[in-house]
């Protein structure tokens, strides 16, 4: 049987390498070809295909918040409804922990009431850290709060706070809800599934521009933007979680008698609530990345420090700023995971005190009380005093220009090699080729990998992008991304075999990627602009660093998920540990490590939208060109054919791991 594989799979070899030197031939000479046959419509897809989507879709959007009614309802009246319920709650929280209660506005303005002290919330976080947990992750918690107030970050860190204690809820309650129908109606899944795909795959900043046309400036809108970015996840984790549950606990539930509203309540919920918790863990996480990038269109806080930073390209303030997101974000994760692995709780007796049955709630108050009365007299013990605060800007601004002033030939040297022997001839190689032929190799590889259904998928979504004119930018999308992921892969491979084969390195190295993990994506520019200021290089740096994590932990993964009797099988045989690594263990992990690049591909296409700020032209220059002009047809396209371009690379690499499963006889 397996011999009978060898011919179709030395023809495929043999067809690939026959197209490749094709596609080099068309690359160097296509152009003078399509020039002597008066066939330039090979070199730029002509004005009589294209589609004037962009148009129809700002006209739509100028319809709806214009014109549209739904009866007597106006879509405007929806949209304030929406943004009044959202910022009234918003409104509530800010003032708890960042404003105070005020009276009137402007220069008039009175402050009734003073914000939490800052010594009650870390009081409250450190509470919660004891409830879920222990005292030492209170402890842990309660420093990382209480850095914020050191290190001078208190309010901008309050504010961002505020908008996660919002956004959170909002994201969990929509997603679980969203899960539930689609566990229950098999139609809806269907009908949803497609539509998560696209949101998890459409650029951060696309979200951004009709939610600004529909809300205009300001928190609400960052808040919705949030919202919708962060409920994916909820929602796919909900219906693998109500599936997961065990069948016993289903049939016990019948046996009760439940009705299928009880059965989902009482009996499927509570049972899945340690993979639920999981989920809202994410949602904090990606709520606390889409806060940093909706500063730009008036969500205020850390976000806003760090996008100021980098517009007056202030490396101090802007690490400073993007520290603070880190140590916010590791506190909220840990409470978030804590949770989702926190013990029910033993059941105290009905007739037992409220001090009794919730001793720390009682506690939290009665500080928040007494600290708010001791501000009266003490206001250190309100506000943080600003003199004992400590900043690092200096010290990193200074770091800076000491690299760039000792360093400065070294680092301009391998940017100039890179550009001249890597970059710019495969961004010369890609902008080269002619479309129909691009268009021709995509479709050929979804039919080999997957038949008809993934050709179809692969030459509607490529014809997309071609007829409405942004052939040129995605194949600059296509250069940046796929040099940068081949950069990652050749780092993060061997990084993830070292820490698969070697204990202590395995430690170094994944600290080193929750490091990356969790640095918000704007930080990344910040040190790289310092160094090599804007451009493709500088982009592609920071995506490297963004989506190395994926390559690093995929590969770790499939190497440790090997049963160790082949391996075994193969000491026996007599490899050495250079065979072991080269024909067991990387052959059998491959499909993992398959996995891993495509998930280093959906954050460098993410990342790459972000780095439009620092001179890139490509598709991400588009959404973010949409951004300013708020012109939502013009972002709409650039973030859908962002979009397509990751779902295409998403079907093609899981039907190339999938296949490899097969081969390897591990499907």
């Amino acid at each position: 049987m397996k011999r009978a594989l060898h011919p179709g799979r030395h023809a495929n070899t043999v067809l690939w390498l026959l197209l490749a030197a094709v596609t080099a031939f068309l690359s160097q000479y296509g152009r003078d070809i399509a020039r002597s046959f008066d066939a330039r419509w090979l070199l730029k897809v002509p004005f009589a295909m294209r589609i004037p989507m962009k148009a129809e879709i700002g006209a739509f959007m100028k319809w709806l918040v214009d014109e549209a009614h739904f009866g007597p309802v106006t879509f405007t009246d929806l949209t304030r409804a929406v943004a009044w319920a959202i910022d009234q709650p918003y409104r509530l929280v800010r003032a708890l922990l960042e404003s105070g209660f005020v009276q009137g506005q402007g220069n008039d303005a009175v402050q009734i009431l003073p914000p939490l002290s800052w010594l009650a919330v870390v009081f409250v976080v450190m509470a919660i850290g004891h409830y879920v947990r222990s005292w030492k992750l209170a402890v842990f918690v309660g420093g990382c709060f209480l850095y914020l107030a050191v290190f001078g970050q208190w309010d901008s860190a309050m504010i961002t706070l505020a908008s996660i204690v919002i956004a959170v809820p909002f994201g969990v309650v929509g997603g679980l809800l969203l899960g539930i129908g689609g566990y229950r109606w098999r139609w809806f899944e269907r009908l949803l599934v497609p539509v998560l795909d696209l949101m998890q795959t459409v650029p951060i900043f696309a979200y951004l521009v009709p939610i600004l046309f529909l809300f205009g400036f300001g928190p609400v809108s960052a808040l919705v933007a949030t919202v919708i970015y962060a409920m994916p996840p909820m929602v796919r984790i909900t219906m693998l979680a109500l599936r997961s549950v065990p069948d016993e606990i289903r049939e016990f539930g019948r046996m009760v008698g439940c009705t299928r509203h009880q059965m989902t309540w009482r009996v499927l919920i509570p049972s899945a609530v340690p993979m639920l918790m999981v989920g809202v863990n994410q949602v904090i996480m990606l709520s606390l990345n889409m806060v940093i990038i909706a500063s730009m269109i008036g969500a205020g806080g850390l976000g806003y420090d760090v996008l100021t930073s980098l517009r007056r390209l202030d490396i101090g303030g802007g690490l400073e700023a993007g520290i603070a997101i880190v140590v916010l974000a590791v506190a909220l994760d840990r409470l978030s995971q804590a949770f989702a692995e926190r013990s029910l709780p033993s059941r105290q007796p009905e007739n037992a005190s409220f001090l009794r049955r919730f001793p720390r709630m009682t506690m939290s108050v009665a500080v928040i009380a007494g600290l708010a009365v001791a501000g009266l007299f003490w206001p250190f013990l309100q506000d943080y005093p600003a003199g004992g605060e400590i900043t690092t800007g200096p010290f990193w601004q200074d770091l800076v220009r000491a690299i760039n002033v000792n360093f400065f030939d070294q680092l301009e040297a391998a940017k100039t090699f890179m550009l001249l022997s890597f970059l710019i001839p495969v961004k010369r190689f890609l902008l080269s080729l002619p479309w129909p032929w691009v268009v021709f190799l995509i479709t050929l590889a979804g039919w080999q990998l997957g038949r008809w259904k993934l050709a179809l998928l692969c030459f509607l979504l490529s014809m997309f992008i071609a007829v409405n004119g942004l052939w040129g930018k995605a194949m600059v999308t296509i250069y940046l991304c796929g040099v940068s992921v081949v950069i990652a892969a050749l780092i993060g491979i061997p990084l993830g075999i070292l820490a698969a084969g070697n204990e202590r390195a395995g430690r170094i190295i994944g600290g080193f990627i929750d490091t990356l993990q969790t640095l918000p994506s704007f930080v990344y520019l910040i040190p790289v602009v310092m160094l090599f200021r804007v451009g493709d290089f500088s982009a592609m740096i920071a995506v490297i660093l963004y989506a190395l994590a994926p390559a690093v932990r995929y590969t770790a993964h499939g190497i440790r998920a090997i049963d160790p009797q082949l391996v075994e099988a193969g000491v026996v045989s007599g490899c050495t540990r250079g065979q072991l690594l080269g024909r067991i263990r990387l052959p059998l992990a491959l499909p993992e490590i398959m996995l891993g690049i495509n998930q280093t591909i959906m954050l460098a296409l993410s990342m790459l939208v972000i780095t439009a700020l620092v001179g890139t032209r490509d598709l991400g220059q588009e959404v973010y060109i949409a951004l300013t002009k708020a012109d939502t047809g013009r972002g709409i396209v650039a973030g859908v054919s962002v979009a397509f371009i990751a779902i295409m690379a998403d079907r093609l690499i899981a039907a190339a791991a999938a296949r490899t499963r097969r081969r390897l006889g591990l499907a």
